[in-house]
């Protein structure tokens, strides 16, 4: 492979700001795998948002990208997986698995697409010093003929409608609104774009903490959980952003609270079917030496937390510790506390994405 620009390559990345900027060009924010697609005629690399490539995991859009992309370039965007409901981010990650055999089954089952945002090179031309308003342009020449499932996002200059994007969109999976400097050239691993992301708030049980890696003493995450229609606590997340003096307190406030497994809603040993749960043997797809096990906690405190949206039946990221409400009962943290959003199909959005 001999490119203009060659892997690897950190992605440029967006710092997130509350409403949306004046003045850009405004894109839909895609929850999917950020993605480098280095084509130089029959060899194609994926590269990824720590710069280890992907390209194993999706022999489906390898051959797409031989297709659809330009001989020699070098493009931005993201991988998704489009479904009747939106985008699937779970399904997503259970593409990236060691076996081959397995790689193949889910590239059948699950097949993904690619949604290109951006172009750093074209041919024997290094565009990153180019400003983005030329290299979406570039792009849209570039890619004016390809096909399912590469596809261009939707981009506009016009304020009005990214706020309307940034409203109507969440009902496909998206997960808000992308503004890009028009004048603004490729910075590799700089966040000098912008994204504006939807922010809500939830009551949540905390039922279980993991120690932080510094030491025994100290809590890394407090596990939180909801009630189901039928009563059982399912678990929604974690938070754990917590200054470090913070974390040794949490420790200490958080020992009254330790109990067993017999006769948690979480028992490890004994799961009730059906009931995603933090179990104790459960370890982490990402980092496979990354233990998940947990001390689980009479399920009594009430902790808001602010998220952006959900995965499922989950909080898609991390969510943000607000403040506990002693205020209110356990039993009253309910998933019917939730702002759903309108659904919207994606097809209005990127037209035979799904």
């Amino acid at each position: 492979m001999k490119l203009p620009v060659m892997p690897p390559v950190a992605p440029m990345l967006a710092k997130s700001v509350p409403t949306i900027p004046p003045a850009g060009s405004y894109e839909p924010k895609w929850d999917g795998f950020r993605s480098l697609i280095f084509r130089d005629g029959g060899e194609v690399e994926i590269g990824s948002r720590n710069e280890k490539p992907m390209t194993r995991y999706f022999p489906e859009l390898v051959e797409a990208f031989k297709a659809e992309l330009p001989e020699r370039c070098v493009v931005d965007g993201e991988i998704v997986i489009a479904t009747d409901g939106g985008l699937d981010f779970e399904a997503l990650q259970q593409r990236i698995h060691p076996a081959t055999s397995r790689v193949h089954l889910l590239a059948e089952q699950t097949p993904a697409s690619f949604i290109a945002f951006d172009l750093l090179a074209l041919g024997d031309d290094d565009l990153t010093g180019h400003r983005f308003a030329e290299r979406r342009s570039r792009l849209e020449q570039a890619l004016a003929s390809a096909r399912p499932p590469v596809h261009i996002t939707p981009a506009t200059t016009d304020h009005d409608l990214a706020q309307r994007w940034f409203t109507e969109f969440e009902g496909a999976g998206l997960d808000g609104v992308v503004a890009k400097p028009l004048e603004g050239t490729y910075q590799p691993d700089k966040r000098v774009m912008f994204k504006i992301k939807h922010e809500r708030t939830a009551d949540c049980v905390v039922a279980g903490y993991r120690v932080h890696k510094s030491g025994p003493d100290t809590i890394g995450s407090l596990l939180l959980g909801l009630y189901d229609e039928e009563g059982s606590l399912a678990s929604v997340g974690v938070i754990g952003a917590f200054p470090m003096a913070r974390r040794r307190q949490l420790f200490i406030e958080m020992q009254p609270l330790v109990t067993t497994f017999e006769g948690h809603p979480w028992n490890w040993a004994d799961p009730e079917e059906g009931n995603r749960t933090p179990r104790s043997s459960e370890t982490s797809r990402w980092n496979a030496g990354k233990d998940l096990s947990f001390v689980p906690l009479r399920p009594e405190q009430v902790v808001e937390v602010r998220y952006d949206h959900m995965e499922g039946n989950r909080f898609r990221h991390t969510a943000q510790f607000s403040r506990w409400r002693p205020d209110r009962t356990p039993e009253s943290c309910t998933y019917e506390q939730l702002e759903r959003p309108v659904t919207f199909d994606l097809d209005d959005i990127v037209p035979g994405l799904r």
